[in-house]
């Protein structure tokens, strides 16, 4: 792993980062307070979106146990953020200790939380690196190292596509980097939407994240059902995080949840 020299104390804090935001909505410590101003703001807008982001941390670890019970033992998860424990790993060493995991974020602030937290544990590896490069993604040689692409895999990108604008196209991005992936991989996908809120609502909650490193691309179930393209998704389909094979009774509170997930199976 390579931090590219950034070091803690060298971390821009002049503007708030959506990574540092999401570990605030998770109750993290690993943000600033530029992070949480815009966090707030953004929660005064929308209150649920720390429900939201919950809900998507628990969707996140019940399908990482549902993809290794089913067979898989790959895992190549897009879009890290800052480590919020259990990671991924974690959730499939659970399931088998055997399960490789390779870690891929493209910030390198992300890096200095995550290299010692997520690469400690044998058969994990950390990769710093873009989606929006799939070959630099799938030649890099830690992900050689660990992913065997002649077997199934399970690829997340889990809250990672509504920081890729339509004109960086995600659904083309998303063809290149599974179209090598063997029959019976997996796609996890989750997403953030504006069909549970009023369109002003979405529109000044963009505005915010206009301000932060990264912008926001909230779509519709429409816009996001299509990115499963070339996969089958199981059941439930795409629903909302909350409602994808729940564990236990889920709360009506839990109906206002914002984000889109499914997992689909390559055949």
């Amino acid at each position: 792993m390579t931090d590219q020299g950034l070091t803690p104390d060298r971390i821009d804090t002049s503007r708030p980062h959506p990574a540092r935001m999401y570990d605030y909505y998770l109750g993290g410590q690993d943000n600033y307070e530029v992070d949480r101003a815009a966090a707030d703001q953004l929660m005064a807008l929308t209150p649920d979106v720390r429900l939201s982001a919950q809900a998507n941390r628990d969707f996140l670890q019940r399908s990482v146990r549902d993809v290794v019970r089913s067979g898989v033992r790959q895992i190549i998860d897009v879009g890290t953020g800052i480590p919020t424990s259990p990671n991924t790993h974690e959730a499939a060493h659970a399931v088998d200790p055997e399960v490789r995991v390779v870690y891929i974020d493209n910030d390198p602030i992300v890096s200095v939380y995550a290299g010692a937290k997520l690469t400690a544990t044998p058969n994990t590896g950390f990769l710093l690196a873009d989606m929006r490069d799939p070959v630099a993604i799938t030649e890099n040689a830690v992900m050689r190292e660990h992913i065997d692409f002649s077997q199934p895999v399970a690829l997340l990108l889990v809250s990672v596509l509504h920081f890729i604008k339509d004109a960086e196209d995600p659904k083309g991005l998303i063809s290149a980097l599974t179209e090598h992936l063997a029959p019976g991989s997996r796609l996890v996908l989750s997403h953030a939407t504006g069909d549970f809120h009023a369109k002003d609502t979405g529109d000044r909650g963009a505005e915010v994240y206009a301000k932060a490193t990264a912008n926001l691309s909230l779509r519709g179930h429409a816009e996001i059902l299509p990115l499963f393209d070339g996969f089958e998704l199981a059941d439930p389909g795409l629903v909302q995080v909350s409602r994808w094979r729940p564990e236990g009774e889920v709360s009506a509170e839990l109906d206002r949840v914002a984000v889109y997930g499914g997992v689909g199976v390559k055949s």
